[in-house]
């Protein structure tokens, strides 16, 4: 009787959720954490609790392109994941053989037009493992509509630096000038494609860090994240549609702090400046409560006054 309560629960505050949500983030990025945990409170070994999450992960993809995400980034191997036990070791990387090559045949990846490519250092990846890497990006790369990242051999910071010593390379080859050197010189040197800043990282298993994941797209965009308890195999829509309201929020949030900043640097400011801050007013003036909203009478007495000043 409880379980079935629960079920009927669940199954209405994910309802209520989906209406809530107005809007979808354009890049979500999942540290899929708790598969060991998961196994080991049921008794089961670590290999059980991976094969689970990657149940998880095909319904995560799903959610995501149920409500308009256009790419999802899944941090699936990390390179502290090296020092793990030789056997658990081997057979997760024989579920990712598994699961890219089954991933890259599936029809609805297809139907959707799902990109996969992985990110991270391949090359220190068993030959198998690179082999369906490659089948998988092969398979997909003609697609544009849906982009799934898989991390592999990943670590955030390891990327940064080699796409910094990239740029010392061209400039001590004279082909980059130091004071020339710009935000694309950098991520052009961090993948191979182009990778959207990230909008919402999502951790589950209770774990509130975000362990040097995409700290370039991420940190750099001042992403929403969503920290939730359940270990990834429990990981259900009703979790993931509450962190895309966490983004939400936080997308208000950034509107209304845009805006009272340009209502207060509109009386502080040079007029070349004052069409820059009346613009952002404009545009963000429905994200701030009624009682702060200006009305377009403000404005043009701005304007009135700054021409009688002149």
């Amino acid at each position: 009787m409880k379980r079935w309560l629960r079920k009927r629960v669940d199954a209405a505050y994910e309802r209520l959720l989906s209406r809530e949500i107005s809007g979808a983030p354009t890049h979500v990025a999942v540290i899929q954490d708790g598969n060991r945990r998961y196994a080991r409170n049921r008794g089961g070994d670590a290999h059980e609790g991976h094969r689970a999450g990657a149940e998880t992960t095909e319904r995560v993809l799903e959610w995501c392109q149920d409500i308009g995400v256009e790419e999802l980034t899944l941090y699936a191997f990390s390179t502290e994941n090296f020092e793990r036990p030789p056997d658990e070791r081997e057979a997760l990387f024989d579920l990712l053989e598994e699961k890219l090559r089954e991933f890259a045949d599936a029809d609805r990846v297809h139907d959707n037009g799902v990109h996969i490519r992985a990110l991270g250092d391949v090359d220190r990846l068993p030959k198998r493992v690179r082999e369906a890497v490659a089948y998988a990006e092969g398979r997909t790369s003609d697609y544009d509509e849906f982009v799934l990242n898989i991390a592999l051999a990943y670590g955030g910071r390891a990327q940064l630096l080699e796409a910094v010593r990239g740029v010392a390379d061209a400039v001590d080859a004279g082909d980059l000038e130091p004071d020339d050197i710009d935000v694309e010189d950098i991520e052009q040197r961090l993948y191979d494609q182009p990778v959207r800043d990230v909008d919402l990282i999502i951790r589950t298993g209770g774990d509130e860090r975000t362990s040097n994941f995409l700290p370039w797209h991420a940190n750099g965009n001042e992403a929403a994240v969503f920290f939730c308890t359940p270990y990834w195999p429990e990981f259900s829509k009703t979790d993931f549609l509450r962190g895309i309201r966490t983004y939400e929020h936080r997308q208000e949030s950034w509107r209304r702090t845009r805006a009272r900043r340009a209502l207060a640097l509109l009386g502080a400011v040079s007029e070349p400046e004052l069409a820059d801050a009346r613009a952002i007013v404009d545009r963000f003036r429905d994200s701030l409560p009624s009682s702060e909203r200006p009305d377009a009478g403000e404005f043009e007495s701005s304007d009135s006054s700054s021409q009688i000043a002149d």
